[in-house]
């Protein structure tokens, strides 16, 4: 009744382990992921760039300047340089930004009114989540503004 042992090299039939059970297993989890995770709809395809540095051009003299955009570390979106800001968007939870898009609209019309391309300058806080800023650029996208730039904030 004892057992013989087998050199080392050789393994029995009884010993083999069955890995089906396991790969079963491992395709459920993953199916179960795939279905139970939120998929966030996609961003829109931003056709902006920015704008050209033409130094010959004569500056008109119904000129709009540019509008300028302040994304702060709480999320909350500022309109306007620096000596008057007015808060637009404060709400975090919220990605339409319902006052930017109408402030937007506005400008973006009166600037094409004056036959000028409307531009933006965005000045984001270094802690502002990356996700207002992708909002930020939708609701540029929405109101047709391709040119905005990124104003670096050590320099102001």
């Amino acid at each position: 009744m004892s057992r013989q042992r087998k050199p080392s090299g050789e393994r029995s039939a009884d010993s083999m382990l069955d890995i089906s059970s396991l790969i079963d297993v491992c395709f459920l989890l993953l199916i179960y992921f795939l279905v139970a995770s939120t998929i966030l709809p996609p961003e829109s395809d931003l056709d902006m760039k920015p704008p050209a540095r033409d130094s010959a051009r004569p500056v008109p003299q119904n000129e709009i300047l540019p509008l300028f955009l302040r994304i702060e570390a709480d999320g909350r979106v500022l309109s306007g340089d620096a000596s008057a800001r007015q808060v637009l968007d404060t709400d975090i939870a919220s990605r339409d930004l319902p006052l930017l898009r109408s402030q937007l609209d506005i400008y973006s019309d009166a600037s094409r009114a004056a036959g000028i391309l409307p531009l933006v300058r965005i000045d984001a806080d270094g802690e502002a989540t990356q996700q207002r800023v992708i909002d930020v650029l939708n609701a540029l996208n929405a109101a047709g503004i391709q040119s905005v730039t990124f104003t670096d904030p050590g320099k102001q």
